[in-house]
Order: structure tokens, then sequence, then C-alpha cells
């Protein structure tokens, strides 16, 4: 990692940074204790995809600078369904079918996060939302929220044209109850989002300060498109998944040794562990460089999903098939890819 002491100023280095609430008071917490915050992800697959990533990624960088993620996986939500960036309602699942794709989930984040004595939580919102009582619900919580504020918001701008259902519109007051319920049995103070998650997060900041009177923060993370103005994770064939079954480890590497020339130091600084100090050293990368620093990204990001070794695989077939490949040993020297004719 880089040397930046305050993981605020490594988000920011590295791009995860669109919109942060009382920034100042926030870097000074962050600077001064380990934080506890959380992210959400959404259990309606088995499985998460490369879109996925940036919220992965900037719970591994806070952890490496000591702050404590808890990943909530909306066993309880995704019985209602997020309409943020949405057209149309989502489908539903049963508990069943949300239990299995927690458990999946949580091995896949094993492989960014240290789960090991409480040092990263996994917790299904289905916990406490699963028994709330309907009315004590909308007195206690409910009465603290305004229909015409809500209204406001592009979520709810987006869904009013092609239908907003009641069921969708209780979202927003179940995930603040969730920074609530966070806060008061973890002391969390800080949930993180992708931009789209922005009103969500500052209506859970609000309603902390409403019932406690205690001040907690928000931090979002631009939404990430490609240089060709594709979605990220997404190809002709469907989305890349980080479940090996889904999308193999080599599949996984051709992703990312793909991508755009335009967006390979972008993805180096957002997609992989490397210091900051070298992949900036990059951004006057001509010609065949863009390829030596493809297949560096491709390595490093297998690596992190699948392995070392099922990154040293993907490799190696991509060697057979397209040919060898030269990596100088002072190219991106903290990369534990190969060197010399690879």
């Amino acid at each position: 990692m880089a040397a930046e002491k305050n993981v605020f100023d490594e988000l920011k280095r590295r791009g995860f940074a669109a919109q942060t609430t009382d920034p100042e008071p926030l870097y000074e917490l962050l600077g001064r204790e380990s934080v506890t915050f959380y992210i959400g992800f959404d259990p309606t697959a088995d499985s998460l995809h490369v879109g996925h990533l940036m919220g992965v990624m900037a719970m591994t960088i806070m952890q490496r600078y000591g702050h404590r993620p808890i990943a909530i996986v909306g066993g309880g939500t995704a019985m209602v369904g997020d309409p943020s960036g949405k057209t149309e309602m989502r489908k539903m699942l049963t508990r069943e079918q949300i239990v299995a794709n927690t458990e999946k989930i949580k091995a896949q984040l094993s492989r960014y996060l240290d789960f090991g004595k409480g040092k990263a939580l996994l917790i299904d919102n289905y916990e406490w939302l699963g028994s709330l009582n309907y009315i004590e619900f909308l007195r206690d919580v409910g009465r603290h929220f305004s229909v015409n504020k809500m209204l406001t918001y592009e979520t709810y701008k987006r869904r009013m044209e092609t239908g907003l259902s009641f069921l969708e519109f209780n979202y927003q007051l179940l995930q603040s109850y969730d920074f609530y319920m966070l806060y008061k049995k973890y002391n969390c103070k800080l949930q993180m989002g992708g931009d789209d998650q922005w009103a969500n997060i500052l209506a859970g900041a609000d309603l902390i300060r409403r019932m406690e009177g205690a001040d907690v923060y928000g931090h979002t993370f631009p939404l990430i498109t490609t240089a060709t103005g594709q979605k990220m994770g997404k190809t002709e064939a469907g989305a890349v998944w980080l479940d090996a079954d889904k999308t193999s480890p080599y599949d996984y590497y051709q992703y990312w040794v793909n991508v755009d020339d335009r967006d390979v130091v972008k993805f180096l600084s957002f997609f992989t562990l490397l210091p900051m100090d070298e992949i900036d050293a990059l951004k006057t990368l001509q010609g065949a460089q863009f390829n030596i620093a493809k297949t560096v990204l491709a390595y490093e990001a297998t690596k992190m999903t699948h392995g070392e070794e099922a990154a040293q695989h993907a490799l190696k077939a991509a060697m057979a098939a397209f040919g060898a490949r030269k990596i100088p040993a002072d190219f991106l020297p903290s990369s534990t890819i190969p060197r010399g004719a690879v």
C-alpha cells in the first residue's frame, strides 16, 4: 500500500471518492481511531460480479488501514428490492435462496477480507428486519421520513415514470434502519457505497441523528463505466462473475487483459493493491507498454479473486495461446507476476 497515514488520503488518491458527508470530521475520525464501517451487498445471486468490486476493494483498503468492515447482505431488503438505478421491480427470492447465496458471497469476500476474530463481519439484515413489528416501525422510524423529500430523489423520480410500488418505496426506510441497528449494535459510524446510494446513505445518517443525537458519516465512490461507455463487468457474454464456476479464472483474466488502453491505469488503482507511486509512474505509457500493464492488471486482479495459483495458470494459458511477453523487473516492481519472458 502507499505511505498515506490516513485511509481517506489513500481512497482519494485511488479514485474512491465521489461524495462525503462532513469530510473534515470524518478525516479526523479515520486518523484518530479504528472505525467500524459497512457496505451493503445484494444477495439476489449466488455470486458477486466485477461490478461489485469497487465496494469490495474499498473495504479491503479500509481494513488494511486498521478499520473494521461489516459486509451487510440484504437478506431482509432483498425481499423488498432496491429501486436505486433500476427501471423495474426486482424478482423476489425465498429465504432459503438468500441464505444459500449469502454463504457463497462470504466465501468470495474471504479472498479480500480477513474475517478472523471479528476483524471483519458478514451480517444478514434479516436478523433485525425479519422480526420487525410494522406498527412499531412506522411509529418509531417512519415518522422521521418526509415523503415530499423522498420524491425529490432521482432514484424515485426515475421509477415514478415506470411505476414505483409501495413495497419499493419502503426500501430507503429499511436501509436507513440497517445503519441505525449497526450503530446501536456495533458502533458503526460510517456507511460506504456507490454514488447511486447517496440518498439512502444520507437518510440513514439523518435517522441516527434524529433517534440517537449522534454524528455518523457517509462516503460514496463513483459508479464506474469503461472508456467505451459499457457498464463495469458487463460483456457480450453477460456478467463477469467472481465465482469460478460461473466465470472461469482464465476468462476472468481475459476480461482484464482486454480492457481499453484508456482504462488500464485507472483500473490498476481501483482493482489492485499495487502502490500508487508505481501506478502514477505509468501515466506516460505508450504503445506496447499498455499490453504489459494489462498483463500485470489481469494477473493481479485474478490473483485477488481466485488466488495466486489460478492467476499463474491463467497467465500460462494466455502465454500459450497468444505468445510470451517480457515484463521488465522495474515495471510495477511490487507485483508478484513472474518476470522475464512470460
